[in-house]
C-alpha cells in the first residue's frame, strides 16, 4: 500500500517529525536553562564584586578611625583628608552620617550630595540589627543600576559611631554582551544540529518505512494459489530482522500446508473419481447380468428362434460392453487433458473457426473490438467453447426461436466470454451442483463437460460462472486476464 495514501498520518512522518520535536525541545530547553544559569551568574558576579568592594571601603575606614579612640563628633575632624585617599585609591564615593542620619562627611564637595539624610527605614534596620543593608534601584540621572550599601561604622572600641553610605553603580551590559554571544553561538550550532537531524531523520524514517512497505507488499500478496512464495532477505540484527525471521517462518508453513492440503484434494478427488467409475460401470453391467441369467433360464435348443434370440443378446450385450468403453474414455480424458501449447492468436477469428463444425445460423458472435489477441492453447479454446454451445444446444431442443449468443469483450484488462441461451434453463439448485464431477442433468452422459471446461478455465488463472432462469435460458461467462 502507497504511504500516500496515509497523509499526515503515515509512519515515516510521525518519525520525522517526533524527531524534529525532539531536537527543537532540547534546543530550546538547553537555550532557556543557558540563560538563565548565565544571567544568575552575572548577577552573583554583580554582588560578589559589590561585597568586596565595600569590604575593602570599610575597612580603610575602620583603620582610619582606629588610630585613637574617637566620638561621633569627631568623624569629619578625623577623616577629613582620609576620606579623599581613601575614595581615590578605590575609585568609590563615601558618605558618612551620624546615628540619627544626619549628614558628616563625603569625599564630594557638600553641594554635590544630593542625600543628605538615611532614610528613616534603613536607618532603623542599619542601628537596630547592627548589619549591612544594600538597597537596589535606577538612578535616573546617570541611567544606570545603583546598589545604596549603609553599613555601621565602629571605632577602637567597637562602639557605633556613624553609618557609611557607599553608592555602588553596576552596569550588567558586560555580562549581558557574554550572555548574548553565547545564545547567538548556541542559536548557531541548535540549528545546524536541527538541520542535521532533519536530514538524519527523514533518511531513518524513509529507509524504516520503505522496509516496512516493502514487507506490507509481499505479506499481501501471500495466497493459497500462489505457486511459490519468495522469503523476504533481510540481513540485520534488529527488530524488522525478528519480523522478517517470523514472516519466513511463516510462509514455509503455509507451503507446508498447502502440499498437504493439494495431496488431501487429490487424494479426495480421486476417491470422488473412483466411486464414480464404479457407478458408472455397474450401471451396465447389471442389465447385461440379468439378460444372461435370463436367456440362461429360458434357453432351449430346439428353439425354431434360438438363433434369432442369441443374435438379440450378443446386440444387447455389445451395446452394454460400448457404453462401459466410452464410460471409461470419458474418465480417462478428464484425467488426463493435453499438455498445453501455448501460442498468441486473434480470439475473434477462433473462435468464429470453432463454431463452423456447428452449422448453424441461429449462433450469434458478438465483440466489442475488432481484434482481441490472447496467449492460450487453441485445443483448450476449443474443448471450452465446443463444450459450451454443445450444451447450449441441447438446452434448446424444445425451443421454438433458439438463439445462442456468444460475446467477446476486452473489458480492463479482462477477457470476457459469454455464451448465452433462450432454452429451458437450469433450476436453481442445479446451479450451485453444474461443475461437479458427478453431477448431470441429462439422462445420459458421465457429467464431465463443465467440469472440465471450469478445469480448464482455471488453469490459466480465470473464472466461469453461470446465470439461468427456468424458461427463459441460461448464460456462462468466462473471464480471463488479459495476458498480452
Amino acid at each position: 500500500m502507497p504511504l500516500s495514501r496515509y497523509r499526515g498520518y503515515s509512519l515515516r512522518n510521525r518519525v520525522f517529525w517526533g524527531f524534529l520535536l525532539v531536537c527543537i525541545l532540547s534546543m530550546a530547553g538547553s537555550s532557556v536553562l543557558s540563560f538563565y544559569l548565565l544571567k544568575n551568574n552575572a548577577e552573583e558576579q554583580s554582588r560578589s564584586d559589590l561585597q568586596e568592594e565595600t569590604n575593602a571601603l570599610m575597612a580603610a575606614l575602620d583603620y582610619a578611625v582606629s588610630q585613637t579612640p574617637i566620638t561621633t563628633e569627631d568623624i569629619p575632624g578625623v577623616l577629613k583628608n582620609k576620606i579623599m585617599e581613601i575614595a581615590d585609591i578605590n575609585k568609590h564615593d563615601i558618605v558618612i552620617y551620624d546615628l540619627n542620619g544626619d549628614f558628616l562627611i563625603s569625599n564630594k564637595l557638600d553641594n554635590l550630595v544630593s542625600q543628605k539624610k538615611v532614610p528613616q527605614n534603613i536607618l532603623t534596620q542599619v542601628v537596630t540589627q547592627d548589619r549591612r543593608v544594600d538597597v537596589k534601584e535606577f538612578d535616573q540621572k546617570v541611567k544606570a543600576n545603583k546598589t545604596s550599601s549603609y553599613a555601621i561604622l565602629k571605632n577602637n572600641f567597637l562602639e557605633p559611631i556613624g553609618i557609611v553610605y557607599l553608592p555602588y553603580y553596576h552596569n550588567e551590559d558586560v555580562y549581558l554582551d557574554v550572555l548574548n554571544k553565547y545564545l547567538k553561538y548556541m542559536v548557531l550550532v541548535n540549528l545546524l544540529i536541527v538541520i542535521f537531524s532533519i536530514w538524519l531523520s527523514w533518511i531513518i524514517s524513509n529507509n524504516l518505512t520503505k522496509a516496512i512497505t516493502n514487507f506490507s507488499d509481499l505479506i499481501t500478496k501471500i495466497t493459497l494459489f500462489e505457486k511459490e512464495m519468495q522469503p523476504i532477505k533481510y540481513y540485520h540484527n534488529d527488530e524488522l530482522g525478528a519480523l522478517v525471521m517470523a514472516y519466513n517462518k511463516m510462509i514455509l508453513q503455509i507451503q507446508d500446508q498447502k502440499e498437504r492440503l493439494a495431496f488431501s484434494e487429490k487424494e479426495k478427488a480421486w476417491r470422488e473419481m473412483a466411486k464414480q467409475v464404479a457407478h458408472e460401470v455397474k450401471n451396465p453391467l447389471t442389465p447385461m447380468k440379468l439378460n444372461i441369467q435370463n436367456f440362461e433360464r429360458k434357453f432351449d435348443p430346439e428353439d425354431p428362434d434360438i438363433r434369432e434370440k442369441v443374435k438379440q443378446l450378443s446386440s444387447t450385450m455389445i451395446e452394454q460392453i460400448d457404453l462401459v468403453a466410452k464410460v471409461s474414455s470419458a474418465f480417462s480424458q478428464f484425467a488426463q487433458l493435453p499438455e498445453k501449447v501455448n501460442e498468441t492468436f486473434n480470439l475473434n477469428k477462433q473462435v468464429h473457426s470453432i463454431l463452423r463444425i456447428f452449422n448453424n445460423d441461429r449462433i450469434f458472435v458478438h465483440a466489442n473490438k475488432e481484434n482481441i489477441m490472447i496467449h492460450m492453447d487453441k485445443i483448450y479454446l476449443n474443448r471450452i467453447i465446443t463444450n459450451l454451445v454443445t450444451n447450449a444446444k441441447q438446452a434448446l431442443e424444445d425451443t421454438k426461436d433458439p438463439i445462442i449468443n456468444i460475446d467477446i469483450e476486452l473489458i480492463q484488462k479482462k477477457i470476457m466470454i459469454s455464451v448465452e441461451d433462450n432454452g429451458i434453463g437450469i433450476p436453481s439448485e442445479m446451479q450451485e451442483r453444474i461443475f461437479e464431477p458427478n453431477f448431470t442433468s441429462k439422462n445420459s452422459g458421465m457429467g464431465l463437460g463443465l467440469t472440465m471446461v471450469r478445469k480448464m478455465v482455471e488453469d490459466y488463472g480465470g473464472t466461469i460462472t453461470v446465470k439461468s432462469e427456468i424458461g427463459k435460458g441460461s448464460k456462462f461467462t468466462i473471464s480471463l486476464p488479459a495476458n498480452l
